[in-house]
């Protein structure tokens, strides 16, 4: 038995996944004539109360467009300096928009209005122009971590405030509703843009939609091109992200239950000095007296895959191809240890 907890983009669509891709009707996405593309963007814009949406290949791009019409060149971006927009996108922000970036440290990878509040650059001649604010839910390098509505009000309101616009990655965004309750919509009337990746726990083969106003949407199909992600007849991809939405949203708490109980057995283990507080589907384990490429090469001879996350980190990330009888077995070759 192989158990690959490397990250949640590894999972095989569902019979069910499949059954909705091989069947959906489909046309020239480019000419907007992809009905299940176009079905699938207007359907996740009205779950979140926008105006539009478009599909894209994946979250990186979504993310990149975003920054693009939000930028120009000499101005900046603020976020965490573990956002997977400045550590995980090929220096993107710099390649495609110009940008520079201001880097902020924050508690399990979440920033503060105030803190953003002070980060703003000064109207002066040697400074870059700060214009966006990019926040990710749920934080990656953070375990998991996830922004509460009350978090990012304030920071709204500090954006208006000071002219700025507001962009979400939100890579794992329906697990972090899942816990916490809330309405997309709620989340749609706070950003001026949202990136939705498909591909993680909803398991989607591939696939992100950006959604935000009809005139930013409008602008970001040029740039999509730009970037060379305009597909033709997407709409076979499009359709597992409508079944996904549909019927793979609620079983990501089977997922957060199962990465509690794996943050639990790693946090019995004597190699291990912390485990991250497992707030989704996410578990950073600290090190203790053992380095991430020995753990992992024991663990990979046993079965278990997992990723280096830092010097002395690791990460396991739950999905849907993590069941139970793979949880007992994880816990039978950790313990073993």
């Amino acid at each position: 038995m192989i158990i690959d907890l490397r990250s949640d983009t590894v999972t095989n669509p569902t019979a069910g996944m499949k059954e909705a891709m091989f069947s959906a009707p489909i046309g020239d996405d480019v000419f907007g004539e992809d009905p299940t593309v176009n079905a699938l963007e207007e359907k996740i814009a009205e779950m979140f109360g926008m105006e539009a949406g478009i599909f894209c290949p994946s979250g990186t791009m979504t993310n990149q467009i975003a920054i693009r019409l939000h930028t120009r060149i000499q101005t900046e971006v603020i976020c965490h300096k573990y956002s997977h927009i400045y550590l995980y996108e090929g220096g993107g922000i710099m390649a495609n928009s110009l940008a520079s970036v201001k880097l902020l440290d924050g508690n399990l990878g979440k920033i503060s209005d105030e803190q953003i509040k002070a980060s703003i650059s000064p109207d002066d001649v040697h400074a870059p122009e700060t214009s966006l604010v990019s926040l990710e839910n749920t934080m990656n390098k953070g375990g998991g971590s996830i922004y509460t509505l009350d978090e990012v009000r304030p920071i709204r309101e500090v954006c208006d405030e000071h002219g700025l616009k507001l962009h979400l990655d939100g890579a794992r965004f329906f697990n972090a509703i899942t816990e916490t309750g809330d309405d997309p919509s709620q989340w749609g009337s706070l950003f001026n843009t949202i990136s939705i990746c498909l591909s993680k726990g909803l398991g989607c083969p591939v696939g992100s939609v950006l959604l935000g106003s009809k005139a930013d949407i409008k602008r970001a199909r040029k740039v999509r091109k730009v970037f060379g992600g305009g597909m033709r007849q997407a709409g076979f991809l499009a359709a597992a992200g409508i079944y996904a939405l549909d019927n793979q949203v609620e079983r990501l708490k089977e997922d957060h239950a199962r990465a509690r109980k794996v943050g639990e057995i790693m946090t019995a283990q004597s190699f291990v000095s912390e485990v991250y507080p497992v707030a989704t589907n996410i578990v950073i384990a600290k090190l203790d007296g053992v380095s991430p490429e020995v753990l992992l090469g024991q663990m990979e001879e046993k079965g278990i895959r997992a990723v280096r996350f830092g010097s002395d980190l690791i990460r396991f990330v739950t999905h849907h191809d993590f069941g139970d009888d793979h949880l007992t077995e994880f816990e039978k070759v950790i313990r073993s240890m």
